[in-house]
C-alpha cells in the first residue's frame, strides 16, 4: 500500500455543518466515493509506478493494489520496466497477429538510407530491443524520450555504416556492424543517462536502393559464380593431388622393390655361376653332361609333344598315331632330332 494516507472521518469533519440536512450528507458520501474511486490505482507485475504531486516526483510504487491523493493532487504513471521494448527502422509491423505484414513509409524510407565507407548507398533495416532499467531518468532525464531514443539509434547505425564497405554490410560484416551498433548506442544512453538498458540490436534486411538493385544483384551472382567456381577448383585440387602422389608413391615403391629383386637375382646368378664354375673345374665331362640335360629338362616341356628319331633310317616313312587334340589327320612324320 502508498504511504499516502487518505481519512475520509477527516474530510467528514472538516465539512460536518457547512452543508445542512440529508443534502450535505449525500454530498458527502460522494465526495468520499469520488476519493476512493480515483485514489484507488493497480500496478500490473511487469510495471512499477512513480507517483507525483503538482508534478513532482514523490515515490515509485512496486507492482499491487495502493491509494494515492485524490482529486488531481497525485498523479501516477505506470512504467513497464520488466517489459521487452522494441522500435524498428525502415520499416513498420503493420500486424503482428498471424502472418505478420510490413510497411515502409516516407519516414522510414528516409531512415532507413545510409551511406557506407566506400561512398556506396544501402537500404539498412534493423530492429532495437530494450527494457527501461530506471523509470525516473526514463521519465524526467529526457523530454520525449522515445523520440531522443530513435535519434540515438538511427546516429549510432550511420556512423557504424559509415566506417564500412557495402560488401561486408551486405554479407560478412553483418553481426559486426550489429554488435558496434549496439555498443556505440549503449554508450549514447549512458551519456545522456536516460534509464534505458539496450538488449539486442539486429539487422533485419540490408539492399542497395530500387534503382540499382538489377545490377547490384547481378555483380553479386558473379562474385558467387566466382567463389562457386574457386571452391571447385580447390575441391578438384583436394582430390587429385593426393591421388597423383599416391601414384607416385606407388610406382616408387614399385620401382624400388623391382631394383632390390633385380640385384638380389643377380647376386644369386653370380653366386650360382660362381658355384657351377668351381664344380666345372673339377669335373668338366660331367659338369656339362648335367648342364645340358638340366637345359632340355627345362626346354622341351615348354615347346609342346616332340618326337625323335634317328636320321640314319633314309627311305623309310615312319608312321607315329597322333593323340588327341592334333590338326591333322592320318600320319605324319615329326620333326627329326639327334641326340648327341
Amino acid at each position: 500500500m502508498s504511504n499516502q494516507a487518505f481519512d475520509p472521518e477527516e474530510v467528514v469533519r472538516a465539512l460536518r455543518g457547512k452543508i445542512p440536512g440529508s443534502l450535505g450528507a449525500l454530498l458527502l458520501v460522494g465526495a468520499i466515493a469520488i476519493g476512493l474511486v480515483s485514489g484507488y490505482y493497480q500496478i500490473e507485475p511487469d510495471e512499477v509506478g512513480i507517483v507525483t504531486r503538482f508534478g513532482r516526483y514523490v515515490s515509485t510504487t512496486p507492482p499491487g493494489p495502493h491509494f494515492k491523493l485524490p482529486f488531481g493532487i497525485d498523479s501516477v504513471r505506470k512504467v513497464p520496466v520488466e517489459r521487452q521494448l522494441k522500435q524498428e527502422f525502415g520499416f513498420r509491423t503493420v500486424r503482428s497477429d498471424g502472418p505478420s505484414s510490413y510497411a515502409k513509409d516516407e519516414r522510414a524510407a528516409a531512415e532507413s538510407l545510409m551511406l557506407t565507407g566506400d561512398l556506396n548507398v544501402a537500404t539498412v533495416e534493423w530492429i532495437v530491443q530494450y527494457k527501461i532499467s530506471d523509470p525516473y531518468k526514463y521519465l524526467f532525464k529526457l523530454r520525449d524520450v522515445e523520440e531522443t531514443f530513435r535519434l540515438m539509434s538511427e546516429a549510432a547505425m550511420s556512423s557504424v555504416v559509415g566506417d564500412h564497405s557495402v560488401t561486408e554490410l551486405l554479407t560478412v560484416g553483418r553481426e559486426n556492424i550489429a554488435a558496434r551498433a549496439k555498443e556505440l548506442l549503449s554508450e549514447l544512453c549512458k551519456r545522456y543517462d536516460n534509464g534505458i538498458s539496450v538488449q539486442q540490436l539486429v539487422l533485419q534486411d540490408v539492399d542497395p536502393p530500387e534503382s540499382v538493385r538489377p545490377s547490384f544483384n547481378e555483380v553479386n551472382q558473379a562474385i558467387q559464380e566466382r567463389e562457386r567456381a574457386i571452391n571447385d577448383a580447390w575441391a578438384e585440387y583436394n582430390q587429385e593431388i593426393p591421388r597423383a602422389r599416391g601414384r607416385a608413391e606407388q610406382a616408387i615403391q614399385a620401382a624400388e622393390g623391382y631394383a632390390v629383386d633385380r640385384v638380389n637375382r643377380a647376386k644369386g646368378d653370380a653366386q650360382r655361376f660362381t658355384a657351377m664354375e668351381e664344380q666345372y673345374r673339377k669335373a668338366p665331362d660331367v659338369t656339362r653332361q648335367r648342364i645340358y640335360q638340366e637345359t632340355l629338362a627345362a626346354v622341351l616341356p615348354a615347346a609342346g609333344k616332340k618326337l625323335i628319331f634317328d636320321e640314319r633310317a633314309r627311305g623309310i616313312l615312319p608312321m607315329f598315331p597322333l593323340g588327341p587334340g592334333s590338326t591333322s589327320s592320318g600320319a605324319t612324320s615329326a620333326q627329326a632330332g639327334v641326340k648327341p
